[in-house]
């Protein structure tokens, strides 16, 4: 069995590593190095299969990383290693978001900290039909979908939003699934986070950090796009504004 390709998830926490080193490789013996290697080492994330093979996350291929992003950093005046072009696009991403991504990489460090994030199951939907799962890497939107499809969430939200406005309706694009289709749809909707989790934190969600959307919505908050982050429906509402009238649904 071949070690399997970085996922985004590990390229965020090694990104964040070479940054905080002022965007210098570090080498097989630095300490941070092996702790990074410990650290990959029990995402959940790969099987046992994996972490099985003697030089899975090894220090020696965490330095190799670094080394991948030094290199091909657009100030590095040397030979560039070779490496993939989700390592290219992490780099394009520190680059240009360097503060948010590594608020990114810090979260998904608390959240493996914790506990958090070994006891959440896999998520439908935490990585799109790319393999891309945005800034946050899977692990945090695995998070957040978790809590979106809590139902006693869902209900409290739909509850609030039915106690101040008429009618249950996308704070996106408008749609009402009552209007559309009667009574099956009556009480239907999702919820979306508003705000990503890098940037919340791990506190208890709160009813107003949660929005209501349609299921097309829903879809283009979280579709993923490298370097970004999911979508708030402001974000995607000035998205739709843009692209001109058309048919929603």
């Amino acid at each position: 069995m071949r070690i399997p390709a970085w996922t985004e998830d590990e390229l965020l926490l090694a990104g964040a590593l070479v940054v905080k080193n002022g965007w210098r490789e570090l080498r097989t013996h630095n300490t941070e190095v092996q702790d990074l290697s410990e650290l990959l080492r029990s995402l959940p994330i790969h099987g046992p299969e994996s972490l099985a093979l003697p030089n899975f996350r090894s220090p020696d291929s965490v330095s190799r990383k670094t080394t991948d992003f030094m290199t091909n950093h657009g100030r590095y005046t040397g030979r560039a290693t070779r490496c993939g072009k989700p390592t290219l696009l992490m780099i394009d991403a520190f680059t240009e978001r360097e503060a948010e991504m590594l608020q990114a990489a810090q979260a998904v460090e608390d959240g493996i900290g914790s506990g958090e994030l070994h006891l959440i199951p896999p998520q439908p939907d935490e990585v799109d039909e790319t393999g891309s799962s945005a800034i946050e890497g899977r692990l945090l939107v695995r998070r957040a979908l978790a809590r979106e499809r809590n139902p006693k969430l869902r209900a409290q939200k739909i509850k609030q939003v039915r106690q101040r406005e008429a009618s249950l309706r996308c704070e996106v694009c408008d749609f009402d699934f009552a209007r559309a289709y009667g009574d099956l749809g009556e009480g239907y909707i999702e919820v979306h986070h508003v705000t990503p989790l890098h940037i919340s934190g791990t506190r208890e969600t709160r009813l107003d950090d949660l929005a209501c959307v349609c299921a097309n919505c829903h879809r283009m908050c979280h579709r993923c796009r490298p370097g970004e982050s999911w979508r708030t429906p402001a974000a995607l509402r000035e998205l739709m504004g843009k692209a001109g009238p058309g048919d929603r649904h």
